[in-house]
């Protein structure tokens, strides 16, 4: 089956985040059709939209497609995943059935652990004085 033309998709994201902004920047270098449109809720310059508030966004992860239908969470990795050469093989399992809605309970329990995680990959990048994603 032929993969029809991705769209733009804007991608919001945590960039006072080391660990999201790191995997942002992994996500950003695979994006060779040139289609996330990449959006740091964390900058002061935004403040929402009639779509996302700050401080959704920075609970949760958000994507909004070109048709402008937004998802959050497990959801909006999955068609992240959809956007970007390498990954949609990964959207195309999370069609599954049963597959999304265990990789939202994940993404949940990874919010819960996402100080401890956060802290932990600051020390990794301050001891190696890199990232995961270089």
């Amino acid at each position: 089956m032929k993969q029809k033309d991705p769209q733009n998709i804007t991608v919001f994201y945590d960039g006072s985040c080391p660990l999201c902004a790191s995997e942002i920047s992994y996500y950003k270098r695979a994006d060779t059709d040139h289609v996330l449109n990449l959006v740091d809720v964390s900058s002061k310059r935004f403040s929402g939209d009639d779509s996302v508030t700050r401080s959704d966004a920075m609970a949760r992860f958000h994507v909004r497609l070109a048709d402008g239908r937004q998802m959050s969470g497990a959801r909006a990795f999955v068609e992240l995943w959809r956007a970007v050469p390498g990954w949609r093989w990964l959207a195309r399992l999370a069609s599954l059935p049963g597959v999304v809605p265990l990789l939202e309970e994940l993404y949940r329990l990874f919010l819960r652990m996402r100080p401890l995680i956060v802290r932990g990959f600051g020390k990794y990048q301050r001891f190696f004085g890199t990232s995961l994603t270089r």
